[in-house]
């Protein structure tokens, strides 16, 4: 008895990267931000609870390839230059700062202590061999100031410039 073949059925296969969240990761920021702030909203119905506190900004640094160097600029508002510690390797730049910071005031009937503490901490990664013992580092109106010599200059490109139309 002869049999025919019958047409197969491909089965596609999808190369998302995140095939449950359809938008990608944009979608689960948003799912986790709704989330927490659903979160908060709960525990602020408990007054004894409170809203934990989540840290909301981080020292935020530019890296800057000038081809003989790289030069790091990161925001550290309300940190002094003694207050700053810097590791450099020959591809990578821990920076870290404390600043602590205690007020007391002391009148007839009361006494009032107020303590702040701001710390910095980042590591960043470089993608070429630098010479760290040439760094330098400057503190200016809050932005740390690094500039660290590359072991091996990159020759810069030369540009072109292109007409828009």
């Amino acid at each position: 008895m002869l049999q025919m073949d019958k047409p197969q059925k491909k089965l596609e296969v999808s190369k998302e990267i995140s095939p449950y969240w359809k938008d990608g990761w944009l979608e689960m920021d948003r799912v986790f931000d709704n989330f927490r702030r659903d979160f908060e909203r709960s525990l602020s119905m408990f007054p004894h609870i409170g809203v934990p506190s989540f840290p909301t900004s981080a020292m935020s640094c530019d890296i800057i390839d000038e081809g003989d160097k790289f030069i790091i600029n990161a925001n550290m508002p309300g940190i002094q230059k003694d207050e700053i510690k810097l590791n450099i390797t020959e591809n990578s730049v821990e920076i870290s700062a404390q600043h602590k910071e205690e007020t007391d005031e002391k009148k007839k009937n009361y006494v009032r202590k107020e303590r702040r503490e701001t710390s910095y901490y980042r590591t960043l990664s470089l993608p070429e061999k630098v010479s760290s013992s040439k760094a330098k580092a400057k503190m200016n109106n809050g932005i740390l100031n690094i500039e660290i010599p590359k072991v091996t200059p990159t020759p810069k490109s030369k540009g072109s410039s292109i007409p828009v139309q």
